[in-house]
């Protein structure tokens, strides 16, 4: 009883300590000196970066997802509507959530190690004493970086995604290619679109902020790093997810009620 409620009261504190830091970084945002050079850095290194993992990741998704939808729709004849059915799961769901799974997987333990491996080794120490705030020069670059990146990558996944069901469905099941492209543009609206981008920004926005606290309060050495990588990856899994749900409560409500 005694280890349950230190672990609850441990709990509680860690996301009243989670709370402050996220105030942190959106307060040091808006600071200067505004080191763009640093947002443009981790543009680079989380997007163009991360490319080749979407692209295959999306393709693969679309294919199957495809393969799945054509022979549970051959039952009723309508094979062409596998098109619309993955854009409009592509666009809503799947590619703002396997991207963001991917970009933590990529992105997030990074992120965590890196800034971690600097706090262990005292570098954010001595940017304190050098009157350098480490959540502006470490965290604030990341975190918006990773709310641009996400949607843009999401786009890319939605593209890549059709393509890659275009590819099962019409070369390789023969489905008929005026059906399949006519009931994939009179049924993917451009609000299913504008949905998964606003679900992959704020998406990015958790992944940031979860991935650069694990690394930002990790105390130890190197295991805590590892440690820490491995605790800001589930935990930032499990928030997209949770977070996903909500939004999709919401959305449905006001752009789809």
């Amino acid at each position: 009883m005694i280890r349950l409620y230190s672990k609850i009261m441990h709990g509680l504190e860690r996301l009243g300590l989670f709370w402050v830091f996220s105030v942190d970084v959106f307060k040091w945002t808006f600071r200067r000196p505004r080191r763009f050079q640093l947002l443009t850095a981790q543009i680079e290194h989380m997007g163009v970066a991360s490319v080749p993992i979407i692209v295959l990741s999306s393709f693969a998704i679309g294919m199957i997802m495809s393969l799945q939808l054509i022979n549970v729709l051959g039952l009723f004849r309508s094979e062409p509507l596998a098109g619309a059915a993955v854009g409009i799961t592509m666009a809503r769901e799947l590619a703002p959530v396997i991207t963001a799974l991917m970009l933590i997987a990529k992105n997030g333990s990074a992120i965590t190690a890196e800034i971690g491996s600097m706090r262990i080794s005292e570098q954010i120490d001595a940017m304190e004493t050098m009157s350098v705030h480490p959540i502006q020069y470490l965290v604030v670059p990341r975190v918006w970086a990773a709310v641009i990146v996400f949607p843009i990558l999401t786009a890319l996944a939605n593209v890549i995604g059709i393509a890659g069901s275009y590819a099962v469905s019409v070369w390789y099941k023969s489905v008929d290619r005026a059906s399949y492209l006519f009931e994939l543009y009179r049924m993917v609206n451009p609000k299913d679109v504008y949905s998964g981008i606003i679900k992959a920004a704020v998406l990015g926005l958790i992944v940031g902020l979860i991935s650069s606290f694990y690394g930002y309060y990790v105390k130890g050495g190197s295991k805590a790093v590892g440690d820490a990588a491995t605790s800001s990856v589930v935990a930032a899994s499990v928030s997209i997810l949770i977070a996903d749900f909500i939004m999709t409560d919401i959305l449905l409500k006001v752009m789809f009620g």
